[in-house]
């Protein structure tokens, strides 16, 4: 099995408010704790990137997915939302609810619309990330389907 290894550099000048920054192969960018948690809101932060992280592994397995399966794919797009709970000064990451919206060509069949609701759902059960958090944190699924007109 081939080991894969991910490195990533962070910048810090101290301090709960102040702004860092986080440089990796493929993303350079400024960390902060967002406006709504009385921090900068520079750049992006952990919460969203854990969100980026959740949708982009589940569109990529779906994605990938559907294309083992021959499903003759329209289009597809999702929106994800993450929900995190701050009570009793304690901040939880409860869950994230991801919306894809996946079309297949009119000409697909109603037994390829079943099999892509499956795919939906494995996708999520297979998403490396989504294995990561389970159990900490709930991710949900929210999808529209269909055949395009």
């Amino acid at each position: 099995m081939a080991e894969h290894r991910f490195k990533l550099q962070a910048e810090w000048p101290g301090g709960r408010n102040n702004v860092g920054s986080i440089a990796m192969d493929n993303l350079t960018t400024n960390v902060s704790i967002p406006e709504e948690m009385d921090g900068p809101g520079e750049g992006t932060n952990p919460d969203e990137m854990l969100l980026g992280a959740a949708s982009t592994c589940y569109i990529i397995t779906l994605a990938a997915m559907i294309e083992r399966s021959g499903l003759p794919l329209e289009e597809m797009s999702m929106q994800s939302e993450g929900i995190v709970d701050f009570t009793n000064g304690v901040i939880t990451y409860k869950k994230i609810i991801h919306r894809p919206a996946v079309y297949l060509q009119s000409r697909a069949s109603d037994n390829q619309l079943a099999q892509l609701n499956k795919l939906i759902d494995r996708a999520e059960e297979h998403c490396m990330i989504s294995k990561a958090v389970r159990g900490n944190v709930r991710v949900e699924l929210e999808p529209l389907t269909g055949k395009a007109n």
